[in-house]
This record gives C-alpha cells, structure tokens and sequence, in this order.
C-alpha cells in the first residue's frame, strides 16, 4: 500500500520519522472508528439491514441482480419494475414481464409481448389475470398463471405508449380496466368484450405517466401527467370530465393512493407532495428527501405493528421510506444505480427495485438467530419487526431533580389537581387608545370597524370625559366621511336615536363649511337628509294611524 512505501522510504529522516508514525496513528483511529460504527446499528436501520439478498449473505449492497436484455437496436430503451404484485406475498412482476419468485430469489415464468417494450404490468384483484400496454399503444390481458396460452383478450385505443393500466382494487371489480398513455387518451375499458365504456381523447395536455387505483371505491382513479396537473376520475360520470384536479408543481412521474383511500401521494422533481382528496385537494405535507428526480412511489407494511410506509425510487439511487402517520422520514437504502421503480411485497419480506440501466435489485430479509425471549415476541408467521421499538421514557418521581425543572410543557398526569389559567382578556384597540387619551384615534378605530354598539359606547364615553365636541371638530374629511356614513345608516334606530340624532345637528352645524366645499361629504349630507326625510314621513303615518286608532279604542272601552 501507499502508506507503507512512505514509511520505507521515511526512515532516514527524523521529520519524516515523525510525520509517518502520525500517519500511522490517524489509520488505527480510523479503524477503530469504523468497527465501533458497524458494531452499533442505528434502530431505524435494524429491520432495513436484514433486507439482504439470500444469494449473496454477506454483503448487503451487492444484491441479486437480474439483467432485462434490451433489443440490440434500441439500446436507449430501459425497463421499468412493476409495481403491482401478486397475491402470493413471494412472488412479484419485472419488465419485461418476467415472474419471479421471491423465496428463494430466482425466475419463476416469461410472459412473452408482442412488440419490444412493455409498460404497467396491473394485476387483477384476484390474481388470476394480468394486463399490461406497450410501445405501440396496445394492451393485452395474460393468465398469471399460464404464460404460454397468449393474450386472452387485446385491447385497442391508444397510438402511442400505454404507460398507465390499471385494475380497480376495491370491490372485487373483476371486468374493467383503466389504461392512459402518451397519447393523453384515458380509456375505461370493459374487458369481456374488448370495448371501451367511456374515453376522454385529451384527459391532459402533456404525456400521462402515473395513474393509481382508489383502495376505498373502485370508481375511483387518479392520473398524473406531464402538464403537472393530477386529475381524479370517477368511472360512473363518464366522460363528462375530471371530479377533482389540483397542480403538483412539477413534472408528476406517479401517483399512489394511500391505504385509506382519503390520501393521494404524488411524485414529480425532487418532491414527493401528500394531499387530501376529500377535502377537495388540499396539501397535506410535502416532502423533499431526494437528490434528483422521484421516478416511483410503492407501499410496504411493517411486520411488527401493521403500519404501511410510503417508499420512493429516485434518480439520485435512494429508496426512501416514509411514515406518513407521523410525517417523517424513517429510512433510507442506497443502491449504486439511478432508479426507475420500487415495490415490496405484501407481506413486506421481498423489496425490488429496477435501476435504469437495466438492473433489478432484489432483497430478500434475513432471518437472525435469536433466543427463546425474543422468539416469544415474534408476530405470526415468524415475521422479523421492521424496526426497533422506541425507548421508553423514564417517568420522572418527586425523588430526582429532574422532576423539579421540567418546565412549563409538562403534562399533567392521572391524579392531578390542576389549577386552570385564567383566560386572557381579549382589549380592543379602541379602548387601548382610551386608556392613552387619544380620543380621536378612538373614535375613528371605533368608527372604522362599523359596529354601532363599540361606536355609541365610545361616544357615551368621549361624552362623559367632554372630548366628543373638540374630536368632531379635529376630524378630517376622510374621517368625517365615516362619520356621516354612520349617522346615516343608523341615527334613526330607536337604541341610539337620542344621541346620534343630536350628534348629527352638532356636526352639521360645526362643519357646514368643510361639508359644502367637498363633493364625497355632500353626497353623505344628502344621504343624510334624505333619512332624516324618510324619518320624518314615517312618523307622519304612525300619527295618522294612532289618530284612527284612538276613537275606536274609546268606543270599545265604554
């Protein structure tokens, strides 16, 4: 090694003697430091590291790899993974549609397509059938079960790549069939008899590239696209347009419901956004873990509690795992390729991912010896738990210190008598400025947020402090504009009549010149008048009606 031809060559010099034996010391702290690293796994790590191909035991990066051969003359061509799988929780679907097993690792059938690319492998809710398109637009419907029988049914529509196929996953929906492509044609096909029910030629303006089934309605489909807009589709409306659509920002790569069927995950750039489709597409989280571009979202369940993680494929080479019940990331694995596509198996034993150049890395989890204790706590089936549980906290006793500075964020427990806050009385503004003797500020805050109950009690106040004269007459136009428009629209409510009615003869009388050299306070005084006018005739009539009123009442009580 380089190092040791230094320190042969080094021996002569005292400086040199020095730098060496330092050069040695540094390597031996690095070693040592590399052993207590890999000593000590990290817990979120724990179930991740078991994912090892069972072919190569040893090394958990270099995996089993499967080579798709491409045609010799399109070689800028690459396979995708499916990202459906089987029924069977050891079995899972490559391009080009290829069965696999995934106990042991090895390939199990070849189903072959015409043509020389195919997309979107989609199994049917039962597993008896898959379907899946190609480059030339067409899509075909296989027996899973025998690959040499050919395509029991051929489905045409589309004039360039079907990149979306799906089946409805809820339900039990077992004769129908979405398909979307570059061509931005969404067909929903009935597949007995090879017709669609309904399409729609321009379901968006760029290339459909993600499309996601509904787990909670079988009517229920989502189509991501190149124009960056997701659009949700319900197959009983037909083609009357999309039910919900909303803007990921970025050029959407896929889209995946999430196993309430409330939440949609969407991927486009960097970013991998969450959003709530009931609620009518609002954005719930976004998440930017990923380097590069993310190319594909899949599902995984956690042995130990049942819980599904959200796992991303990027470019940048990442599988990233994400808990979107507590919105944050909890791992993530590194491949040595840029990847197109993950899955993982229902079970959670088998996860895959398809890099872009060719390479599908298969990982399989190991089974660590352990004792008979933690055998006991072993789920059904002998499933290993995805990950270490969390810690316990300590629960803190009035005999440690600690119980003493916990601070202001401490729950109370069971038990405890506690003595509620007062609530904090809210001040407004317009007393904030009583309490400063700025009375005009006041009353123009009071007049601004046109309540007439805070307006009257400013008033009343400003009366009793003998201020309401000097702040009428420092007003200016703007706020003698407010004033008059408050005056009319309430000075005849009988509550305030008493006052605003003699306030109003005041204001008259003390800004007369102000009123008539300005066109906006003219137009309030008219207003003005012509209440006071209405006023007036009202009062006219309910004298008119009391005068024949009054006889007939005399008459009755003799």
């Amino acid at each position: 090694m380089w190092w040791l031809d230094t320190l042969s060559q080094a021996t002569c010099s005292g400086v040199a003697r020095i730098v060496s034996m330092r050069l040695v010391h540094l390597l031996v702290q690095l070693a040592l430091l590399c052993l207590v690293r890999s000593a000590l796994p990290v817990p979120k790590t724990v179930f991740w590291l078991t994912l090892v191909s069972e072919r190569n035991p040893g090394k958990h990066k270099k995996q089993a790899r499967l080579r798709c051969r491409l045609p010799r003359h399109r070689p800028h061509l690459r396979p995708r993974c499916g990202r459906r799988c089987l029924p069977d929780p050891r079995r899972f679907l490559v391009h080009l549609l290829h069965v696999f097993s995934g106990d042991p690792l090895e390939k199990l059938r070849r189903i072959s397509v015409a043509g020389d690319l195919a997309f979107s492998p989609s199994f049917r809710c039962d597993g008896a059938l898959l379907a899946a398109g190609d480059k030339k637009g067409v899509v075909r419907v296989f027996r899973a079960d025998k690959a040499a029988a050919g395509a029991l049914r051929t489905l045409r529509a589309h004039a360039a790549e079907t990149r979306v196929v799906r089946y409805p996953v809820a339900g039990g929906d077992k004769l129908h069939l979405l398909t979307a492509g570059d061509d931005a044609l969404l067909a929903y096909w009935d597949v007995p008899s090879e017709t669609p029910v309904f399409s729609v030629p321009a379901a968006h303006r760029d290339y459909i590239r993600g499309g996601a089934a509904s787990p909670a309605d079988p009517n229920i489909f989502a189509t991501g696209s190149y124009d960056r807009r997701v659009k949700l589709w319900d197959a009983r409306t037909g083609n009357t347009g999309p039910s919900l659509s909303f803007s990921h920002g970025e050029l959407v790569e896929s889209v995946l419901f999430l196993p309430s069927g409330g939440l949609l995950a969407t991927a486009g750039g960097n970013v991998v956004k969450i959003w709530d489709v009931i609620g009518g597409g609002q954005l719930v989280h976004s998440v930017e873990s990923h380097v590069k571009t993310v190319m594909d979202l899949a599902l995984g369940k956690m042995a130990n509690t049942g819980e599904t993680r959200l796992l991303s494929a990027g470019i940048d080479g990442y599988v990233k795992s994400f808990d979107f019940g507590m919105l944050k990331m909890t791992h993530s694995l590194r491949y040595p390729q840029p990847l197109l596509s993950v899955a993982c198996s229902p079970c959670g034993s088998v996860v895959v991912a398809g890099s872009a150049k060719g390479k599908i890395y298969m990982g399989n989890r190991k089974k660590k010896a352990v004792d008979e204790e933690e055998e006991g706590m072993k789920s059904v089936g002998g499933e290993i738990d995805w990950v270490s549980p969390e810690p316990k906290k300590s629960v803190l006793r009035p005999n440690y210190f600690r119980y003493f500075r916990r601070g202001q964020n401490e729950k109370a427990k069971e038990g405890d008598f506690v003595i509620e806050k007062p609530k904090k009385v809210k001040i407004a503004e317009h007393d904030k400025l009583l309490r400063k003797f700025r009375h005009k500020d006041a009353l123009v805050s009071a007049l601004a947020k046109n309540n007439p109950r805070s307006v009257v009690a400013v008033m009343e106040e400003l009366v009793a402090r003998r201020k309401l004269v000097r702040c009428i007459g420092n007003l200016d136009n703007g706020e003698l504009g407010l004033l008059l428009e408050f005056l009319h629209r309430n000075a005849t409510l009988p509550r305030y009549a008493k006052l605003l009615l003699c306030l109003a003869n005041k204001v008259v009388e003390m800004r007369e010149a102000d009123i008539r050299s300005d066109e906006k306070l003219r137009v309030h005084m008219r207003n003005l008048k012509r209440m006071v006018a209405e006023e007036i005739q009202i009062q006219h009539t309910l004298q008119g009606i009391q005068g024949m009123i009054s006889p007939m009442l005399a008459l009755a009580t003799r």
